[in-house]
């Protein structure tokens, strides 16, 4: 059985809803239209509610332009495409990360093209959620960005902090920002090194230099860390088992 790819489609024109959305029939079966939109407002309320594979998105709409409702979802998971009549928005729609810009009227190969980039980077996420090598060493996760998975060895990570929508990994040598939030790489990391101190944080054992009796911890890297009192008991009890590589 393929993936299904599910989209939401926004513009004001509502004849150019349906044209869009039966070319995606005819381009690939296995996409499937959510929700469609005409009106900006609704357009903002249901991207804030419902979360699609692809967006498709107008630049010029009637009460303000399709990358002011982008940049009011700065979380944004979706792939985005642009479909407009204008070609001098390119720059700054690719600036927001889109994925395609698709002039109108709707050449096919055009939207293809861009759809088939969309689906590519879609697949790629959704390997990335997946444990890579299970039960091997090193242990290791993907971190998916706009062109591709950077695959990390979970040995090299010292502590994962959410950050709004967002995971920064706090690496030895680099920090990696990533759009997936925190809980979905708690259960890809190895139980046995990784504790979740605080709602906010994940951190490597064994890269604790020292536990501070006013309720936080200092990481090799000078950065403190907050415990959360309601772990702390037993955050202590495997903190003291911990052995750090070399004696540091």
């Amino acid at each position: 059985m393929q993936d299904k790819y599910t989209c939401i489609i926004i513009d004001d024109e509502e004849y150019a809803v349906d044209l869009l959305a039966s070319r995606l029939q005819i381009l690939n079966k296995n996409v499937e239209v959510l929700y469609t939109y005409t009106d900006w407002t609704k357009a903002l309320e249901g991207l804030r509610q419902y979360e699609c594979d692809i967006l498709f998105l107008d630049i010029s709409m009637r009460e303000r332009s399709g990358m002011d409702l982008l940049k009011l979802i700065p979380g944004i998971k979706s792939e985005v495409i642009f479909v407009t009549a204008y070609s001098e928005y390119a720059i700054n729609a690719f600036k927001l990360s889109a994925t395609g810009y698709v002039l109108k009227p709707i050449d096919d190969v055009d939207l293809a093209q861009a759809l088939n980039r969309a689906i590519e980077n879609v697949q790629t996420k959704r390997l990335a959620t997946r444990t890579v090598v299970p039960n091997a060493v090193p242990n290791k996760i993907g971190i998916p960005n706009q062109k591709s998975i950077i695959y990390v060895d979970t040995n090299d990570i010292l502590y994962l902090e959410a950050t709004n929508t967002y995971t920064k990994l706090v690496m030895k040598n680099e920090e990696l920002l990533c759009s997936y939030n925190l809980g979905k790489y708690k259960p890809l990391l190895p139980e046995s090194i990784f504790y979740q101190i605080h709602r906010s944080y994940i951190v490597n054992l064994n890269y604790i230099s020292r536990y501070e009796n006013a309720g936080y911890i200092i990481m090799h890297n000078r950065q403190e860390i907050p415990v959360s009192k309601n772990i702390r008991e037993e955050f202590l009890k495997l903190f003291n088992r911990v052995i750090i590589p070399g004696g540091k």
